[in-house]
């Protein structure tokens, strides 16, 4: 990502409306969707400055990794917890078989090879263990905060379900979400691509009301994830398991029925 990006996100990450919602939607969803061990070990794979760390941490032990090294710094700073020099996909700083949960969070849509991205995070997997995945949703909705974050795409969800079998992993739940808000994103996104408007950036924290109403509402669909599919959304949300075998004949049979 641009480096502002990171300072952005650094600066706002802990009271934006987005990142705010964001970890109460994925805490609930791990909490009523995942079965980890007592002793549970989780990975971060691109965490960023760290603002997904402390609620990880709620579910067991976590490590991360993290390319940028300002970002990297700041992670560690924040919270104090491990977080190691690593790239996908070639770059995965810690051993195979090792971790019960890997995490990445808007993760997959910055690098170009996130077939081999997601099958080197399942190779840290123990037997059985969860991904937890959330990439951008539909290529449509491309955006000037897309070329900022230096995303290589958007996707739809066969297309998530498709790198996912691929992988080896077998999804348990992929869903669209940030549904309730996508009306007025989808308005706002396609109005400034057909004027060409550049605008301020749309990750830029909003006057305290508008934040606080927007958190509300995004946040509210963590009653609805799990319990219910949403048939759109600015963003997806995949829980997927390994096999325990690279064979995935079978697997993409699976996938095509959710």
């Amino acid at each position: 990502m641009d480096p502002q990006v990171y300072d952005r996100m650094a600066a706002v990450e802990n009271a934006h409306w987005w990142f705010v919602a964001r970890r109460r939607i994925l805490s609930e969803v791990l909490r009523r969707e995942v079965v980890l061990p007592r002793d549970a070990r989780l990975l971060e794979a691109g965490c960023g400055t760290g603002g997904n760390l402390a609620m990880l941490a709620g579910f067991g032990e976590v490590c991360a990794f993290e390319p940028e090294p300002e970002a990297r710094r700041r992670a560690v700073s924040k919270t104090g917890i491990e977080v190691r020099d690593g790239h996908l996909p070639e770059r995965v700083p810690f051993g195979d078989g090792s971790f019960d949960l890997v995490a990445a969070l808007d993760v997959l849509e910055h690098v170009k090879d996130d077939l081999g991205s997601l099958r080197a995070l399942r190779r840290k997997l123990r037997p059985g263990g969860w991904i937890l995945l959330t990439v951008p949703a539909f290529p449509f909705l491309w955006s000037r905060h897309d070329e900022s974050h230096h995303h290589q795409r958007r996707y739809r969800r066969d297309d998530l379900l498709e790198v996912i079998a691929q992988a080896g992993l077998i999804p348990v739940k992929v869903t669209y979400f940030n549904s309730l808000l996508f009306p007025a994103i989808v308005g706002v996104r396609v109005a400034r691509n057909l004027l060409g408007f550049e605008g301020a950036d749309d990750d830029a924290l909003p006057p305290p009301l508008l934040n606080r109403l927007l958190e509300i509402a995004f946040a509210s669909e963590r009653h609805l994830i799990g319990r219910a599919g949403l048939p759109l959304g600015v963003s997806l949300l995949a829980i997927a398991r390994a096999t325990g075998s690279d064979d995935v004949n079978g697997i993409e049979a699976h996938a095509s029925k959710r």
